[in-house]
């Protein structure tokens, strides 16, 4: 949708919530205005004797009708306006939740988390504010301020009426420039929010990290810059509205103070009657609400304006990765996997993570890269994710190019360990399953047996229904890694990638782990990528890469035969095994 039309489009779908709401409101404002003129028609009446005893008594049963069709109608405009703000906010919230886990890796590299959370808590507030309270604010501003003042001309007097709201004129001047003080100042103030939101998060996902370095009072420092940032925006907003609003006060207060002194003259000589005169004070009195809410709806405009703008950037954001017009209709893969010449750069790269790679995977194989960091082995797992854009025809899966087979197809046939095991702040179960259709304990069993992990679990006091803490924090490095392979191998995919999976496990444990992935993967396609040759070594073939490039590529024997990179990382590799064992 376009960027102009973005608020419109959720407004239309409950435009007619919205003009019931507004009739209602209506209906409430026009009631409003007879409570003055019948408290007039008291005071007149009991003035000239003209009123007995029933005769107030009936005027005070219409103010009480009067106030129950206020009280009953002020329910239903509540319901129908802030409801549908909160629908709203509602969709708002959900749709770019949405939009934002179909957008590419690209977006969350250059985006921080604690920046987009702000968008879904202040932001939305400041959206929904504006699209209900400040539409009731706005419409007693306008609407109001016309029936009432259309009343005083009509039922008191017309100079009074004139005289009496001319310093009322300034507010509509001065509204239009705080307006836009106001949306600059709360853009600002929400930047600052974001910037303090992320700070935290960062600070506490990362609490193990500074305290191991003894980098807290660093931290609270930075904290602390942030926290000031967030005060200082924050106050400038404050401080506008500590101006706007006594000056606000002080136009209202003159306003009054006319009508005491020309509508007291008035009354004295004659033109109107006393109870005209204390119906005309309780109008101006009904005006204060309307000037107040015309300052009210212009800051909660001007924030609403500014959050919105913050959250269309979201939504206009488009993902670089998606099915394109030539998507095949593909529902399962076999593994067979196929790079042909590929050549690949990150975004914003001048430099290739992966040069001139030719090679064939055969379903049912395993492939084991080697390499030191930085060499591209992950990007190898990233291009097969299809989580970045590859030239056509450089990766083909079943002799289909990557580009043609539609995304969900092709991850959901892919199980995938990544080297950041992330774990959920869920039950061990629930993790375990997180990528299969069913919830199944003992396909859960089953899949944590293989990674060689089942028998730690139920020595936790509550098994599988452990709940881990927040990215798996409160397990050690071992059992998040194999917690992970249980996950991946659950899916029992066609294709299976694991990225430096086994780093944080023993010899011993990652010996069983391979041994049952070789009974387990039996015509299912494996590529293990590993810093260690014992990881490796029983692979059908290995690919050693250097700078991007393949350097050396076979299986074990052969590499070593050739006494180049593998042999020389192989022979360290048993050197520094050998040490650890004197």
């Amino acid at each position: 949708m376009k960027r102009k039309h973005f608020l419109i489009h959720y407004i239309n779908k409950y435009k007619w919530k919205y003009l019931f709401g507004i009739i209602t409101l209506f209906i409430v404002d026009i009631f409003n205005l007879f409570i003055p003129q019948l408290t007039g028609e008291i005071t007149d009446g009991l003035q000239t004797h003209s009123l007995d005893m029933g005769g107030v008594l009936s005027i005070v049963l219409k103010i009480l009708f009067v106030g129950l069709v206020i009280a009953i109608g002020r329910f239903f405009w509540r319901y129908f306006i802030f409801g549908s703000a909160r629908l709203i906010e509602f969709e708002i919230r959900n749709n770019m939740f949405k939009h934002l886990s179909g957008l590419s890796t690209r977006y969350f590299n250059n985006n921080k988390t604690g920046d987009l959370m702000a968008h879904f808590t202040n932001d939305m507030s400041a959206i929904r504010m504006s699209i209900g309270p400040a539409v009731i604010t706005s419409f007693d501003a306008t609407i109001m301020t016309i029936m009432v003042l259309v009343k005083m001309i009509t039922h008191i007097d017309m100079k009074l009426t004139f005289v009496a709201v001319i310093p009322l004129f300034f507010i509509a001047f001065g509204s239009i420039l705080y307006g836009k003080a106001a949306e600059a100042r709360f853009e600002a103030k929400q930047q600052a929010f974001s910037d303090l939101t992320d700070q935290v998060q960062e600070s506490i996902s990362g609490v193990r990290v500074i305290k191991a370095f003894v980098q807290e009072r660093k931290e609270l420092k930075a904290f602390a810059i942030a926290n000031r940032n967030n005060m200082d925006k924050n106050m400038r907003v404050v401080k506008l509205q500590a101006i706007v609003m006594p000056l606000l006060d002080i136009v209202i207060g003159i306003s009054s103070l006319i009508t005491l002194l020309y509508g007291g003259y008035l009354a004295i000589i004659g033109e109107i009657t006393l109870g005209k005169f204390i119906a005309f004070n309780q109008y101006i009195g009904m005006l204060v609400w309307p000037m107040i809410a015309a300052g009210e709806s212009i800051t909660l405009f001007s924030q609403g304006h500014a959050s919105l703008n913050r959250i269309k950037d979201i939504f206009n954001e488009q993902s670089d990765v998606f099915d394109n017009d030539n998507v095949k209709d593909i529902q399962s893969i076999e593994g067979t996997i196929e790079f042909k010449d590929l050549t690949f750069f990150y975004p914003e790269s001048s430099y290739p993570a992966l040069q001139n790679i030719t090679l064939k995977v055969e379903k049912g194989s395993t492939l084991a890269i080697l390499g030191r960091t930085g060499s591209g082995k992950t990007t190898f797992a990233n291009l097969l994710l299809h989580l970045y854009n590859t030239d056509q025809n450089s990766i083909h899966i079943d002799g289909n190019d990557i580009c043609e087979i539609p995304l969900n197809t092709l991850r959901e046939n892919i199980a995938y360990v990544p080297q950041d095991n992330f774990l959920f702040s869920d039950t061990l179960q629930n993790n375990i399953a997180f990528g299969a259709n069913t919830n199944d304990i003992n396909l859960v069993y089953d899949a944590a047996k293989l990674a060689n992990i089942h028998d730690n679990i139920m020595d936790f006091p509550e098994n599988y229904d452990t709940m881990v803490g927040e990215r798996g924090v409160t397990l050690s490095g071992g059992q998040k890694q194999r917690s992970s392979i249980a996950r991946a191998l659950m899916k029992n995919s066609p294709i299976l990638i694991l990225d430096d999976a086994l780093s944080a496990v023993d010899t011993d444990t990652e010996e069983k782990i391979l041994a049952n992935l070789k009974k387990n993967r039996i015509n299912k396609t494996t590529i293990i990528i590993a810093h260690r040759i014992s990881t490796i070594q029983n692979a059908d073939h290995i690919l050693v890469l250097d700078d991007g490039k393949i350097v050396e590529y076979g299986t074990h024997e052969y590499l070593l035969s050739l006494k180049g990179t593998y042999s020389t990382i192989y022979e360290t590799q048993q050197l520094e095994k050998q040490l650890e064992n004197e």
